[in-house]
Formats: C-alpha cells, sequence, structure tokens
C-alpha cells in the first residue's frame, strides 16, 4: 500500500513491547480506528529486549505473536527503509534512525513512543512526522472515535481469560506503563467497558 487515508502511526519497540499497550494499540488498530505499523527491526527489538527479561516465554511463542500481530493488522510491516536510514541525521541517536527511517517509508503521521527526547520535533519536522506518548496518542483516538473506541477496549477486555480484568483492573495496569491519561479516562467509563 502506497499509503493511508487513516491516520498512521508507527509503533516503536517501546510501545509493543508491554503485553497490554501492545494489545490495545493493535486493538483499536485491528478495528480500524488508525493504521498501525512498525518494521521487522522494531518487531525484533521489542522481541529481544523481552526474551532477555522473561526468557521463559520463549522465541517460538514471541514469534507466534509476531505472526498473529502482522494477521491482525494488514500492511502493517514496513519494508524499504533500510535505503534511507543512514542519510537521517537529525537525531540525537544514530540507533533511532530505523524508527524515522520506517515512519517515512511507512507513510506514517507520528511514531508512537514513550521516549519523546528521541525524536525532537525540528529532525521530524521536515517528514511530516510528529513523535506522540501513547498516553497521548490512546487519549486521542478515545476523543476521536470515543463509541469504537471503547467498544475495543472491551471486545480485548473480554478476550482475557488468564487473568480476566475488570475495567478498573485494566486502568490500573495502564497507568502503572505511564499514562495517567488513559487510567482516568478509563476509570471514567469503567461501566461500558
Amino acid at each position: 500500500m502506497a499509503g493511508s487515508a487513516r491516520y498512521t502511526a508507527i509503533l516503536d519497540a517501546c510501545v509493543l513491547y508491554p503485553a497490554t499497550l501492545r494489545d490495545l494499540l493493535l486493538s483499536l488498530a485491528r478495528d480500524g480506528l488508525f493504521h498501525a505499523r512498525w518494521s521487522d527491526r522494531i518487531q525484533a527489538e521489542w522481541v529481544r529486549s523481552l526474551l532477555k527479561r522473561r526468557p521463559e516465554l520463549g522465541e517460538a511463542a514471541l514469534r507466534r505473536t509476531c505472526e498473529l500481530m502482522a494477521q491482525a493488522v494488514p500492511d502493517s510491516v514496513v519494508h524499504g527503509w533500510q535505503s534511507i536510514e543512514s542519510g537521517l541525521l537529525g537525531l540525537p541517536d544514530a540507533n533511532d534512525r530505523h524508527v524515522l527511517a520506517a515512519a517515512i517509508c511507512g507513510h506514517a503521521d507520528a511514531i508512537v513512543t514513550f521516549n519523546l527526547d528521541d525524536f525532537p520535533a525540528d529532525a521530524l519536522a521536515p517528514f511530516a512526522v510528529q513523535a506522540q506518548h501513547p498516553d497521548d496518542f490512546l487519549l486521542n483516538q478515545l476523543d476521536l472515535h470515543p463509541i469504537a473506541a471503547l467498544k475495543s477496549v472491551k471486545l480485548m477486555r473480554a478476550r482475557w481469560r488468564n487473568p480476566q480484568l475488570t475495567a478498573l483492573d485494566l486502568a490500573a495496569a495502564i497507568e502503572k506503563l505511564q499514562m495517567p491519561l488513559v487510567a482516568a479516562r478509563l476509570r471514567e467509563v469503567a461501566e461500558l467497558v
């Protein structure tokens, strides 16, 4: 796909690493609220980090998770970013160039990341890309598409069986992930999710 009519966001490895946040983002994307994208390198980065911390999860299980992610969100994996990565010199850390390269090649409007300092606005502006904290990004989704977003969250929570979480448990889990605004919103509408 050359581009998307929907708002498109590159999901950085740090937002794919926590299972709860990954599921929330992909649930909203699967339900058409935005177009989620990532590269194989971003995928490998969060998998490697998670296996380092939790080797008992197993590489095969996480490889399966990656396959399911790609199935849930069509046209999610960005290709061809490698050819422009080395030319992107405006970021504080050269190790983040691949994320911006994926955003450019993936026609993204935003990079969703906890690491906002790694993606300064002046470095992203020439490419019409913004860095957004997941708390702001998700709150925007809840504001822009309140009924569809709440339905998506409710369906996601219903899929969870082990452990099954109440809406307030989900809000607490989201707050632990440094997203107080989304947690507060979920508490406000707990009876709907």
